[in-house]
């Protein structure tokens, strides 16, 4: 059994999502407002997406969860994407998600290209989602992001009750229009019911967004090959000789 397969043995939570701690003392509440008066955060600024869709474990299909992308644009061909458990304040930053343009996909190794995953069917479907954008503005970008694929590592199981971010991390997948691909009725109208819309009015908005030429097969490889990907974690040598003089 891999790492990222195993639960954890404590630190589960029982019905509280907050991770172990004491709560902020006035003095913490002091650094941080100070810290936000003297401190830029550029990279934190440049987030300028909120996306909200769903991913399974590439280890076990049966398990999806909703999720939340805070994304940055650094170019045209390249979105990074910080990934929370919910939108509330109390969120938990569970993984990171790498987005790419099909052009920097089909230089990756063959090897590299089964780790990432296919958003066609995501956005065509209604499932991708920009909380509170209207259609009109958030169709330019889904035109985009139609051709495009994801690698997303999950590191903070929360799924399966982890109060803290515990053992390897997990490849993710996208939904897809197959058997394990499909996403729980259950979870889609929550969401749906959350934000008030709805995932069938959106995919029939979004019949005419143009389709990819081509879904490079190397991507989604658990649809072809009915195998996932999941991480070990093992003891190994330590190079001992610093980098210096």
């Amino acid at each position: 059994m891999a790492s990222s397969d195993k639960s954890p043995s404590a630190l589960a939570t029982d019905g509280d999502p907050r991770p172990p701690g004491q709560p902020m003392t006035m003095e913490q509440h002091v650094i941080d407002k100070g810290a936000q008066i003297l401190q830029s955060v550029k990279p934190v600024k440049k987030m300028s997406q909120h996306a909200c869709t769903f991913a399974s474990y590439s280890h076990d299909m049966t398990r999806q969860i909703e999720t939340h992308h805070y994304i940055t644009r650094l170019n045209q061909d390249f979105l990074q994407c910080a990934v929370y458990d919910t939108d509330h304040a109390h969120g938990r930053l569970i993984g990171i998600e790498y987005i790419i343009s099909d052009r920097i996909f089909e230089d990756l190794p063959p090897d590299e290209q089964k780790l990432w995953h296919s958003h066609a069917y995501e956005i065509k479907s209604g499932l991708w989602v920009n909380p509170r954008v209207p259609g009109i503005i958030e169709n330019p970008e889904l035109e985009n992001l139609v051709k495009t694929y994801g690698k997303f590592w999950c590191t903070w199981q929360v799924d399966r009750g982890d109060k803290l971010p515990l053992g390897a991390p997990a490849l993710m997948m996208s939904p897809q229009p197959v058997n394990l691909g499909q996403v729980s009725p259950e979870l889609l109208h929550a969401r749906d019911r959350k934000y008030n819309i709805s995932t069938e009015v959106l995919r029939a908005s979004r019949v005419e967004l143009p389709e990819p030429e081509w879904i490079n097969p190397q991507a989604d490889y658990w649809k072809q090959h009915g195998k996932g990907f999941a991480i070990d974690i093992k003891l190994t040598d330590m190079i001992l000789r610093a980098p210096f003089p």
